[in-house]
């Protein structure tokens, strides 16, 4: 498929060609749903902590004798049902790593960017040309790219003048190109890509699949086409 590329002005300068294997893959919604649950899983700490009856600081004797006061039944004061006692069912320290097999997180990488591509909210630029770092020019750089709400700028590799402009604008987020994921991409509405990034995407995710690999069907995917 052929998408255009646009310099920072807004206009288109010419159009390239893009590999089918990365740009026009059919959705998958189950592996892409499987793949950002297991995401955001993995980024739990899972360091939440309580302390059962057990463990609270405190006297284990009764609190008055058992009969004549008039009131109820009560042991310790580290009872769950007193102020201040243990917690029941309460969280403990645990890991909610989930292991995604790397097929299925590379197909549902390729069934993002396709769906991007097809609702027109992926945009390919020339590049970045900026001598320094001016948050006004990124500013303007955006509106002429019809950037109205979030955006996902993604470069070859890490630029401090596009970091530095582009870091006090709200909900847009600048990233290299090989730790692009699910994630980010579903949490902006444009992706904002350079021509150079385009190129390492389709190497890392498109390039040397073949029958039976990353390319092979997952949960009745059907399998990309050949560019």
């Amino acid at each position: 498929m052929q998408l255009p590329v646009y310099n920072l002005a807004g206009e288109v300068v010419r159009q390239i060609e893009v590999s089918d294997q990365v740009f026009a893959v059919p959705f998958n919604e189950a592996v892409v749903h499987q793949v950002m649950v297991g995401q955001r899983a993995n980024a739990r700490q899972g360091t939440a902590s309580t302390k059962t009856r057990g463990k609270v600081a405190g006297s284990t004797s009764k609190l008055f004798r058992q009969k004549g006061t008039g009131n109820a039944r009560a042991g310790s004061k580290k009872s769950p049902l007193r102020r201040g006692g243990g917690i029941t069912f309460g969280p403990h320290p645990r890991s909610y790593r989930q292991d995604t097999p790397r097929k299925m997180r590379r197909l549902a990488l390729r069934c993002v960017l396709s769906a991007k591509a097809a609702d027109g909210e992926l945009k390919v630029l020339d590049g970045f040309d900026f001598a320094e770092p001016k948050t006004k020019k990124m500013i303007e750089a955006l509106a002429a790219l019809g950037v109205d709400s979030s955006a996902l700028i993604v470069t070859p590799e890490p630029e401090e003048n596009v970091i530095k402009s582009a870091r006090n604008l709200r909900k847009i987020k600048t990233m290299p190109a090989n730790i692009l994921n699910i994630l980010d991409i579903l949490s902006h509405k444009t992706l904002l890509m350079t021509e150079a990034a385009v190129r390492i995407a389709e190497k890392l995710w498109g390039n040397g699949l073949t029958q039976g690999g990353d390319n092979a069907s997952v949960r009745g995917a059907a399998p990309p086409a050949d560019n």
